[in-house]
C-alpha cells in the first residue's frame, strides 16, 4: 500500500503508541484541539506543541496543507494509522483525522522526547 501525499516520513508502530498515549493524557489534564480546522487554526497562530495526523483519511485532500504549515511555524508533527484511534485517544466516539496539543498536562516529557523523535524521524 502506497503511503498518502500528505505522510512524510513512516512513524514506527511504538512511537504512534507513545503518540496516542500523549494526546489521551494531555485530553485529561492538558489542552487540545481536535479536528482539521482547529489543527489548522492553532498552527496558524502558532499555539500548536504537537500535530497528530491519521494516515487513513479519505479524501487525502484534508491534510494535504498541514504538514506545510507545521513546517512553516516550526511545529513537530507525527502521524497514526488509524483515524478511530486518534479520536478515541481524544476523548470522541467518533474517529478525527487530526489533533493539536496545546498543552501537555501532566505529559509534558512524553511531549518533550515525542519531539526529539520528530527531529529524528524527519531528517
Amino acid at each position: 500500500m502506497t503511503r498518502p501525499i500528505f505522510v512524510r516520513f513512516e512513524t514506527p508502530s511504538d512511537v504512534a503508541d507513545k503518540v496516542l498515549q500523549l494526546i489521551q493524557v494531555a485530553n485529561e489534564t492538558g489542552k487540545i484541539r481536535v479536528g482539521t480546522n482547529e489543527v489548522t487554526k492553532s498552527s496558524e497562530r502558532a499555539e500548536a506543541k504537537l500535530v497528530v495526523m491519521a494516515e487513513d483519511v479519505d479524501p487525502v485532500e484534508i491534510l494535504v496543507h498541514i504538514p506545510m504549515l507545521c513546517e512553516e511555524k516550526r511545529i513537530p508533527y507525527l502521524y497514526v494509522p488509524k483515524k478511530a484511534r486518534l479520536g478515541q485517544a481524544a476523548g470522541l466516539t467518533k474517529s478525527s483525522a487530526s489533533v493539536a496539543v496545546v498543552e501537555a498536562g501532566e505529559a509534558k516529557g512524553l511531549l518533550e522526547e515525542l519531539t526529539a523523535t520528530f527531529a529524528t524521524l524527519k531528517s
